[in-house]
């Protein structure tokens, strides 16, 4: 079924009452782990993946596997980033696969909140990407979210939530209604007549941060109150651990890849409990029919150079595009080639990977790739065609790896 548009998702779920499972992953047992066991109980699932773990990972490396992993899934998947600490973040994260972000600006006051959110929805809705909000705090008290979600908890306040919805445009709001990042101390308390009057008010997904720790009857509240997307990490990395010291309490002396063996099950297993929870559990196949496959677009643009290209340094020329056209957001790769042959009827080309349909009007617009293609490649390249293909194959699935030999939605110019 594979990756799906986030906002669709969560409008599914907020439609039919129940919460989708955001898991942040931290490698690829956990990414395998995650998938496996929504596919397990056929739940739609959130690859979530969030700046404060970064250390643990290279995330330019890691997320071609989630895009992989996510896009061969058997259950609609999204990629969400979680947490971003910039709009940078949120540029990087879009370029290299992230169909939804986030960026915490929940600890500043409501006006600068208001101010940062609405930038990265800006850059996000040129991309196609949803965004999630965050209003109130929602801090970390045992374990290791406790030193990345420092200070004390500030409930999300209705007017506050209202102007922030109707300043910013999010497509989903995290609210703090007495969850915390990490372990729970004691038995959770969770204010759900706020909850109440926030989704009755707000008429938007509602989003629940620190998932771990509640009872199975909060949960089915949680759903039954609005809330779309849950948080959910703690429980996964504790399940983890509990499998490798399991391990090691069984051996003398056990090897590394024997520690972390039953890593992966274990973390499936508490993937599988709380999608039921959550009411996730069989969803798959409706979510999958009321969701808009993720699609990418390939800007392919084929050229010949001013006077056979006697005056062109070619190789400069190319490096100087692919680093114009490389830092607009939503542009996922930018490769420059030529010909094999050299009486071929064009014997340049840019193959540009576009994050969704979107981006071509962002990307046309954008002040970077106006300056450039006004200054540099048109007075260069005046013999030119320009086509946006849509990447299907033939089952009429998306396929990354090539063009389809189906006819594609595209657009061609020569100009």
């Amino acid at each position: 079924m594979a990756l799906v548009d986030m906002s669709d998702l969560l409008r599914h779920a907020h439609c039919e009452r129940y919460a989708v499972g955001a898991y942040d992953v931290v490698d690829t047992a956990f990414l395998e782990a995650v998938l496996d066991g929504a596919e397990g109980c056929d739940a739609p699932v959130i690859v979530s993946l969030a700046e404060s773990h970064f250390d643990h990972f290279d995330f330019e490396c890691f997320m071609p596997a989630v895009v992989d992993a996510a896009r061969r899934a058997r259950v609609p998947v999204t990629i969400h980033l979680d947490h971003g600490h910039s709009l940078t973040t949120v540029e990087r994260a879009i370029r290299f696969g992230c169909n939804s972000v986030m960026v915490d600006a929940s600890l500043s006051s409501l006006e600068d909140n208001i101010t940062a959110t609405r930038e990265v929805v800006r850059l996000a809705r040129g991309c196609g990407v949803t965004v999630e909000g965050e209003l109130g705090y929602v801090p970390g008290v045992e374990g290791e979210d406790a030193e990345k979600h420092p200070g004390a908890m500030q409930m999300t306040s209705l007017a506050d939530a209202e102007r922030y919805i109707a300043e910013t445009h999010v497509d989903c709001l995290a609210v703090s209604i007495g969850t915390v990042h990490g372990r729970l101390r004691g038995a959770p308390r969770l204010d759900f007549e706020r909850l109440s009057a926030l989704s009755d008010a707000l008429h938007i997904p509602l989003v629940i941060h620190g998932g771990t720790g509640l009872s199975d009857d909060q949960y089915a509240m949680l759903a039954a109150n609005g809330v779309a997307k849950i948080n959910y990490f703690t429980g996964l990395a504790d399940a983890a651990a509990r499998s490798i010291v399991a391990e090691a309490e069984s051996k003398d002396s056990p090897a590394y890849t024997a520690l972390i063996h039953g890593v992966r099950g274990a973390v499936r297993a508490e993937v599988e409990r709380t999608c039921r929870l959550f009411g996730a559990a069989g969803r798959a196949g409706a979510a999958s029919a009321a969701c808009r496959r993720w699609r990418e677009v390939e800007h392919v643009v084929v050229y010949n150079l001013r006077d056979g290209g006697q005056n062109v340094d070619w190789s400069a020329f190319a490096a100087q595009g692919v680093e114009a056209i490389g830092a607009i957001p939503g542009v996922r790769n930018v490769l420059a080639g030529r010909a094999l042959r050299t009486d071929a009827p064009y014997l340049y080309c840019w193959l540009i990977r576009f994050a969704s349909p979107e981006v071509v009007a962002s990307y046309r617009d954008h002040p970077d790739h106006v300056g450039y293609a006004d200054k540099v490649f048109r007075p260069t390249a005046p013999d030119r065609v320009t086509i946006d293909f849509e990447l299907v194959d033939v089952s009429g699935e998306e396929k990354e790896s090539s063009l389809s030999t189906q006819p594609p939605t595209s657009s061609g110019t020569k100009r």
